[in-house]
């Protein structure tokens, strides 16, 4: 393994391990979002969905923890290559090309670390009911497709109704899409798609693509809070 140890560590070897780890990250962003937007069709729709996922068993927690190391291997090599960069360039410039680099980009690391802090919480809240027990505890009605009588439509409703919460989590999302729309353009430098026709078009898709996923995930938030999805009467 010393091998590919050495090829983590060069710098080609990590931008190929951003790069990697993005996609499967996005991947599972996008897929994450589909799920969770079976709110909107009501309880009966995302308790199913919920309880297609749990029925998986280990599969899931397997799923779960690859995900999770994923993640870490990602803020992992984000953290390597930055102090690499500094000490490649131990003297900043005396003025700083900010012409060229955007807000996402030059927030790159700071705003990976913040939604590692984000997801953290999402997982002590919706998945292990740690932060909110009292949401987590929610049972279903016997007509509804849910395991065990947990109620998922009932615990994100409940939690989005609350205000501090549903603003908080839609802050993050602007975290989010600023992360996603650099991440989305340095996948595509890495691959070498870097020509005058392409990158304004690659530029507008990244755009696109991180505003649909954020503002889906702002989309679920608000629906709750302003009333437009409500829980059982």
């Amino acid at each position: 393994m010393t091998w590919l140890t050495d090829f983590w560590r060069s710098s080609i070897g990590g931008k190929v391990t951003m790069a990697v780890t993005g996609v499967l990250l996005f991947g599972f962003v996008v897929a994450h979002l589909l799920g969770n937007l079976l709110l909107l069709a009501g309880p009966d729709a995302i308790n199913s969905y919920a309880k297609w996922l749990h029925d998986k068993g280990p599969l899931l927690w397997v799923a779960r923890i690859g995900l999770i190391a994923i993640f870490l291997l990602h803020i992992v090599t984000a953290i390597r290559l930055s102090r690499a960069n500094k000490v490649a360039r131990p003297v900043a410039y005396a003025k700083e090309a900010t012409m060229q680099a955007s807000m996402a980009s030059r927030s790159m690391l700071w705003s990976g670390l913040s939604l590692l802090v984000f997801v953290v919480y999402h997982l002590l809240h919706f998945t292990f009911g740690v932060t909110n027990a009292e949401h987590f505890a929610k049972k279903a009605a016997p007509s509804t497709a849910a395991w065990n009588g947990h109620d998922v439509h009932a615990m994100v409703v409940a939690s989005f109704q609350v205000p501090v919460i549903a603003i908080a989590y839609a802050a993050f999302q602007l975290v989010l899409f600023l992360h996603l729309l650099h991440g989305l353009q340095s996948f595509a430098q890495t691959l070498g798609v870097h020509h005058a026709r392409y990158t304004p078009m690659i530029k507008k898709l990244s755009v696109l693509l991180a505003a649909a996923i954020a503002g889906g995930n702002v989309l679920l938030a608000l629906s709750v809070l302003l009333g437009l999805v409500k829980g059982a009467a």
